[in-house]
């Protein structure tokens, strides 16, 4: 129940006083709760100098107030409200919070987590090595990411020096899963995943120990465990190809040309493409699709020209393995949806390996449009926001325009035609 009487509570409350009770809770709130110091109101209003005059049991004049909070105080315990100040915020809410308190609270959690660091450190294997005190004033400069508690930084910034001592140790040779690691450390197979605090961490010390830059990219820090014998998960993402014939006599090369020959797709792997110098004949036009119901048709139909597909948004390895396919002299033509997801891959595939677009234009969607409708295919509503194709100006006014999402699927028979033929 409150502690004031119902009239003094709601004649506290009105309007007249409400600049008031703001000033004075963020006073309060900012000086340890503490009833001390003053507070000014300018451009007083008439109605706020009749309850202020009222309130502080004298005439005020004019349009500026200073309050003493002391004397409020005092007037509001000797008053019908029989609470003082603090009391009286608080029966008015929500209650006050202890702002100084909280900013020295902060400092010393925030103390205890580095001093706990700096411990760590002291009683690893680490201690004394130059990188160390590095990584330690990076760590405080770029702080802790939000949401964490001070118990859960601390355990993750002692794993992360354990984990550091075992990769840094310069004795060990063995290779170890970064799976496996993770779980000895963490108790999670996944506690060293791309993209967790922990990982950054342990990367950022093995790119000063190594004095190295830090990769921004997922490839960039393959590499980075690598380098201290750590395997990441190199099975579970694949690319999706069909029909590569890359030159050489290694095993993974003569298997390529045989699934090839056979009108076989392929499931490339990073561990297929770190271990395999993948070179085409130099000049050979990889097509690039969207979706893998185009590898699919591709193989039932017996094409004979090579296809990568991105299946979707081009995961790592699809850039991996468009990369070194660049690098051995290969040109691209790129088929995607018309949607604007598809709008945005293709400009992103286009732009890094100066793609040539392969029935991308206004005038390929507007006939697959037409078709589409004729044949009675129900009509898939484009959602999103329009995105310009870099490689055509009318595109995306096309596609605003008939406000239709087509598919890679609707065009199979088009593609079919251009993976067919001689090589």
């Amino acid at each position: 129940m409150s502690g004031l009487p119902a009239a003094t509570h709601d004649w506290l409350a009105g309007p007249g006083l409400a600049r008031l009770w703001g000033a004075v809770r963020k006073r309060l709130e900012g000086n340890g709760v503490q009833s001390t110091g003053s507070v000014r109101l300018t451009a007083v209003s008439a109605q706020e100098r009749n309850n202020l005059s009222l309130l502080l049991g004298k005439p005020l004049t004019g349009t500026a107030v200073t309050v003493r909070l002391d004397s409020l105080d005092e007037r509001l315990r000797t008053s019908a409200a029989g609470l003082g100040l603090k009391e009286v915020l608080e029966e008015l809410g929500p209650p006050l919070a202890d702002r100084r308190a909280a900013r020295e609270d902060g400092a010393a959690q925030r103390q205890h987590v580095w001093s706990s660091l700096t411990s760590s450190l002291d009683a690893s294997p680490l201690a004394g090595q130059e990188w160390t005190r590095q990584w330690s004033d990076v760590l405080r400069r770029t702080g802790v990411p939000r949401g964490l508690t001070p118990e859960l930084t601390v355990r993750t910034l002692q794993q992360a020096v354990q984990v550091l001592a075992v990769l840094l140790n310069p004795k060990r040779t063995s290779t170890r899963g970064r799976g496996e690691l993770a779980a000895t450390a963490t108790g999670s197979a996944h506690g060293l995943d791309d993209g967790t605090w922990l990982a950054r961490l342990v990367q950022r010390g093995i790119a000063l120990a190594h004095d190295t830059e830090l990769p921004g990219n997922a490839a960039g820090r393959r590499a980075l465990w690598r380098l201290v014998s750590v395997t990441p998960d190199e099975v579970s993402s694949t690319v999706l190809t069909y029909g590569l014939r890359p030159l050489g006599e290694s095993w993974r090369a003569r298997s390529l040309r045989e699934r090839a020959a056979h009108n076989a797709e392929t499931h490339l792997t990073p561990r297929d493409l770190l271990d395999m110098r993948l070179q085409l004949p130099a000049g050979t036009v990889v097509h690039i699709c969207e979706n893998p119901r185009v590898v699919e048709a591709a193989a039932d139909a017996a094409c004979t020209k090579p296809l990568v597909c991105t299946s979707g948004s081009a995961a790592t390895v699809v850039i991996t393995l468009l990369d070194a396919l660049a690098a051995s002299g290969c040109r691209f033509a790129y088929h995607g949806d018309f949607d604007w997801p598809g709008i945005t891959l293709a400009n992103r595939i286009i732009r890094r390996y100066e793609a040539l677009p392969w029935r991308m234009g206004s005038e390929d969607y507007e006939r697959l449009a037409a078709h589409s409708q004729a044949e009675g295919v129900p009509q898939l509503p484009l959602d999103g926001i329009p995105v310009d194709a870099d490689w055509d100006p009318s595109l995306a006014p096309a596609m605003t325009s008939l406000g239709v999402a087509l598919h890679e699927e609707v065009t199979l028979d088009l593609l079919m035609e251009d993976l067919s033929g001689p090589r």
